[in-house]
């Protein structure tokens, strides 16, 4: 094997030294420059807050300006497509719910591998799905629903926020797992099946606990239950899904930050540092409870087993239920 010269060999090792150096010296200059965070809903819903409290934080603990662009449209493909096919050097991130890894399973077309094209940071919110009913309803409790079902020769209507949404889901699930035939009344988003909801037109929806708090806490849509895993401490009188014997209404959304495949585990590390930081502050909690949810924070590798078992539940789901998006 022929050996370097000794002035080669030494001019060899500099060169690894420097390249070692400005390798870290790059890591540890993270961020340079401002931060883009893409939100793939528009302004308003839950993504967006979430991805402004993140933004906000990041601002704050990282010295850099942290802007959201809301790049909407397609149930979320639009704005995640960018981010995947984006530099992976930490400069453009996503922030994205539950609906991340599920639109696989609705939109076979879909041009990206939510999983395999991006690196999982962290997730901060977990956000229960909760069976809701109007205030002129005479359903008290979950017990109450499926004796009206089984009584009733014609399936029981409830409304979702359109075809193919995690409401839509939690219904047909719940009627497989309480024998009653059900059936969907899709609206154009859950604002406009709440209000059919509580004006009675449609006796029962299913939705993120989110948008449904204002309405409960002010009397004008009676919870029945909630999907968490134990019993949100924003409802503390609501039964669970699973004490009910009803496990498999186990469902949540949940919000988190992905990088595009390739970032380096650096920037990966600072980011996920930055996200479990802020999951622990109470001015974070209290927005986050504001919405329904709770904090979680934890480590890329929790986050991403997490998802991966979440795209496989709900690619079960639409497999069971045969639902179809619009």
């Amino acid at each position: 094997m022929p050996t370097l010269h000794p002035a080669r060999a030494i001019g060899a090792a500099l060169a690894a030294f420097t390249f070692a150096l400005a390798a870290g010296a790059s890591a540890q200059a993270y961020p340079d420059k401002p931060i883009r965070i893409v939100a793939p809903f528009a302004a308003g819903g839950s993504v967006d807050i979430v991805a402004r409290i993140i933004g906000q934080k990041l601002t704050e603990s990282l010295g850099q300006p942290v802007s959201i662009d809301n790049k909407s449209g397609a149930s979320g493909m639009i704005g995640s497509d960018s981010v995947a096919k984006s530099k992976p050097d930490g400069y453009v991130l996503l922030v994205n719910s539950s609906i991340h890894v599920i639109v696989p399973s609705l939109f076979p077309n879909i041009t990206y591998d939510p999983v395999a094209d991006f690196i999982a940071v962290g997730q901060l919110t977990e956000v229960p799905i909760v069976m809701l009913t109007g205030m002129q309803q005479p359903y008290k409790s979950v017990a109450d629903v499926i004796a009206a079902g089984k009584a009733s020769n014609a399936p029981l209507p409830y409304a979702s926020a359109g075809s193919g949404s995690l409401a839509h889901m939690a219904g047909e699930v719940f009627g497989q797992v309480a024998g009653i035939k059900v059936q969907q009344i899709p609206y154009k988003g859950s604002g406009a099946a709440m209000g059919d909801v509580v004006g009675g037109q449609v006796p029962l929806m299913y939705d993120a606990l989110t948008a449904a708090m204002p309405l409960i806490k002010g009397g004008k849509m009676r919870a029945l239950a909630v999907g968490s895993e134990k019993r949100s401490p924003m409802l503390p009188d609501v039964p669970t899904f699973a004490e009910l014997g009803y496990p498999r209404m186990t469902m949540s959304s949940w919000h988190g930050l992905w990088a595009p495949k390739g970032t380096p585990p650096e920037v990966i590390n600072r980011l996920s540092a930055e996200m479990i930081k802020m999951a622990g502050q109470p001015d974070v909690r209290e927005k986050i409870e504001g919405l329904g949810g709770v904090p979680v924070g934890n480590t890329p590798a929790q986050f991403d087993a997490f998802q991966k078992s979440e795209r496989a539940k709900w690619d079960g789901i639409v497999k069971s239920t045969g639902v179809k998006a619009d």
